[in-house]
């Protein structure tokens, strides 16, 4: 009898069907990044397969946490239809990416709290240097809104923290930036970054949040 379990409205986990296809998975191959993330969690998180309901697609998980959380380890780009339709498959899903793999990728500095009220009233410069304008030069002044350091002394008292920074990205891959989904970036080492966004009336601004690898890991591990 095949084992089915209803996850959300449109979502089982078919058994027969994850056998079915298993061979023709491991026959695209994976890269040592791909399989080494997936070793991290136990072996009944791992490539569950299960069936869209309404269309009748078959998805398959890199990891499906018993806390509903869907882990897809992403060593290549994908296509906005692809990112999209995933999204809308998993209710709750973080992408984790290798970003050894991205081109012209490096972290800038240390930010301060990009929600600090004292900051209200500025946005971050979209620039390698570590820069703010006022929003109401923005919005409604005559000329260029004047930059700022943190120096200046509207920002000077203002501190940076230890876990958010900012980064360039040369050659991206914008489809990232349409994630509606937690997005991780894996740079090897102990640490991890997840990709955030500041909303800004002059533009969105990215940014990194650094977590602890090993505390990313044990938040899906604690019901083992």
């Amino acid at each position: 009898m095949t084992a089915k379990f209803l996850l959300h409205s449109g979502m089982e986990f078919n058994s027969n069907l994850f056998q079915e296809k298993e061979k023709v998975w491991k026959s695209y191959g994976e890269t040592s990044w791909h399989r080494n993330w997936k070793k991290v969690f136990p072996a009944s998180f791992r490539e569950l397969s299960f069936t869209d309901q309404l269309l009748g697609d078959l998805h398959r998980a890199d990891v499906h946490t018993p806390c509903g959380t869907t882990l897809e380890f992403q060593n290549s780009p994908i296509s906005l239809e692809e990112l999209r339709s995933r999204e809308a498959f998993y209710p709750k899903l973080v992408w984790v990416l290798n970003g050894k793999k991205f081109k012209g990728f490096r972290i800038l500095k240390s930010l301060p709290d990009v929600d600090d009220p004292r900051l209200n009233g500025f946005d971050f410069c979209h620039s390698d240097h570590l820069s703010m304008i006022r929003t109401s030069e923005f919005l409604y002044g005559h000329g260029a809104a004047k930059v700022m350091n943190f120096y200046h002394p509207e920002l000077k008292n203002i501190p940076l923290t230890s876990y958010y920074y900012s980064f360039c990205w040369k050659q991206p891959h914008r489809v990232w930036y349409e994630a509606k989904a937690p997005i991780v970036v894996d740079l090897g080492g102990h640490f991890l970054y997840q990709l955030k966004q500041r909303p800004q009336v002059s533009g969105d601004y990215a940014y990194l949040h650094m977590i602890s690898r090993k505390s990313f890991i044990d938040q899906y591990l604690v019901s083992v």
